[in-house]
């Protein structure tokens, strides 16, 4: 169990013109060290030779040599070092196949982002300056630090609607496991409602993409009359759509924030669905409501807290006809389409879809932590299988 949590602590601050200037350099000059690296990793390799970050970082040095490339020196090198080291993470990943090949970074579209570490910040008296800069930030501190936090890493970033934000990597000492308790809970998550919990309760899908939806078509219709290029008109109207954009994320990370937050301090055992997203997205009328939904950012957002607090978070098997199967005598239903919202089994219990498919979850999901049950998809059997596998969440930083 961990002990001590590393916590991201993220506000916007307003830069002065001399900061925005440094900062945007310091972007430039990132983004261009981590092209250059994966340029001569990619030629490495066609070579059959590997390339590791000492290397990288040895070219970085002759980089800084040369005419053409004397303007690396501008800015702060520990930005320029950490690129490297987040450029050898990738391909760590990548030939682990957790993900795929990296690739080079846009100058439009890529997110704009600068990481210091403790040599190239000053974090005294609430106030933070950064590597190359005379004047503190002006941080708005929407919420304390843990008390006496020392930040080991401090990361930059400018979204596309223009705002300025930093956060702050801290060990926060508040974030203990809680105490044990003998609630589990099934969640099927939805679209009509957002989850429908095995106790019954059914939460709202507020839609936030829906609620501005008519702003952002209008946005996106100004925009695609500006010519294209790099012109000033285009630029604004660009930013009018991402701040939209950023607007809907916004509303819906609180949402989400809020919702497992409250789930994991009531429950110690939580139950979901393994789903492909990434696959549901492809059909093409479901598309813009699993995407508003945010199932994915739900289900990370649930097992990093569950991993703080003591909780344990189990997904069962994709293939388990959660909706099909009676929760009362385990009959399998024949074809349920997804209009049908209510069905009656054999035995003469009428069902809610969701909440029917939420306790079977749970029931499957119990099987599993109880005495290990590794459950298939059942196909030719008329009774519940048990369907499920132990999910452990993964190491990660918030």
């Amino acid at each position: 169990m961990t002990t001590h949590v590393k916590r991201a602590y993220r506000y916007r601050f307003y830069p002065t013109d001399a900061q925005a200037a440094e900062l945007s350099r310091t972007f430039g000059c990132v983004r261009k060290v981590y092209n250059m690296a994966l340029a001569a990793r990619t030629e490495a390799w066609a070579r059959q030779e590997r390339v590791n970050y000492n290397q990288t970082s040895a070219l970085l040095t002759q980089w800084k040599k040369t005419e053409e490339l004397a303007y690396l020196n501008e800015v702060s090198s520990v930005p320029l070092q950490q690129a490297l080291r987040h450029l050898q993470v990738a391909f760590t990943n990548f030939f682990g196949k957790r993900a795929k090949y990296p690739r080079f970074k846009s100058r439009k579209y890529s997110r704009k982002s600068a990481e210091y570490t403790t040599s190239a910040f000053r974090f005294r008296d609430g106030k933070l300056t950064l590597a190359k800069m005379t004047e503190p930030l002006d941080i708005v501190w929407s919420r304390p630090l843990p008390e006496s936090a020392e930040p080991s890493t401090v990361t930059v970033s400018q979204d596309p609607a223009g705002r300025w934000f930093v956060s702050l990597l801290v060990e926060d000492p508040l974030v203990r496991p809680l105490p044990g308790n003998e609630n589990a809970v099934g969640i099927d998550v939805g679209l009509s409602h957002l989850l429908t919990l095995s106790t019954g309760e059914k939460i709202a899908n507020p839609r936030h993409e829906r609620r501005d939806r008519w702003r952002l078509a209008l946005a996106q219709r100004r925009l695609a009359k500006k010519a294209r290029g790099d012109g000033a008109n285009r630029a604004k109207a660009r930013r009018k759509v991402a701040r939209i954009h950023a607007k809907i994320t916004d509303r819906r990370r609180d949402h989400l924030h809020k919702l497992t937050t409250r789930l994991v301090r009531e429950n110690q055992t939580l139950v979901i669905e393994d789903l492909t997203v990434r696959n549901m997205v492809k059909n093409r009328s479901l598309a813009r409501g699993i995407s508003d939904a945010a199932w994915t950012h739900f289900r990370s957002m649930l097992e990093y807290k569950a991993q703080w607090y003591g909780r344990e978070v189990i997904a069962v098997d994709r293939f388990f006809p959660s909706s099909k199967l009676c929760s009362h005598c385990g009959t399998r239903a024949g074809k349920l389409p997804l209009t049908v919202r209510t069905w009656t089994c054999d035995c003469g219990m009428v069902h809610d879809r969701d909440v029917n498919a939420a306790k079977n979850l749970l029931a499957a999901g119990l099987a599993v932590s109880v005495c290990g049950a590794v459950v298939r998809p059942q196909r030719e059997s008329s009774r519940m299988g048990q369907s499920a596998t132990k999910q452990k969440p993964p190491r990660r930083e918030p």
